[in-house]
């Protein structure tokens, strides 16, 4: 499933597909905008969103063997819930 695919569900409740797009928008921008703020997003049922820090470390260019230099960045992290795992099985 990919984003248009989630959006021609949501067209199915709501009226049209202009509205069930800017729905799905306005949902991964308010998840988005949390996790700038460094603040964990959590929906009860399905898992959670927080921010992880990855330090700066020494890696490898795969191609030549030279050493390169990563940055430290921060980086999005998804737990699934229980509900969502157990509905997997």
């Amino acid at each position: 499933m990919n984003k248009g695919d989630l959006v021609n569900e949501i067209a199915q409740i709501v009226s049209t597909k202009k509205q069930a797009q800017e729905v799905v928008d306005t949902v991964f921008s308010a998840i988005t905008g949390a996790l700038k703020k460094n603040e964990p997003v959590q929906i009860a049922g399905f898992g959670s969103f927080k921010t992880a820090k990855r330090e700066a470390r020494t890696g490898r260019n795969p191609q030549t063997g030279a050493e390169i230099k990563i940055a430290a960045r921060t980086v999005p992290k998804f737990v699934p819930g229980k509900a969502l795992k157990d509905s997997l099985k």
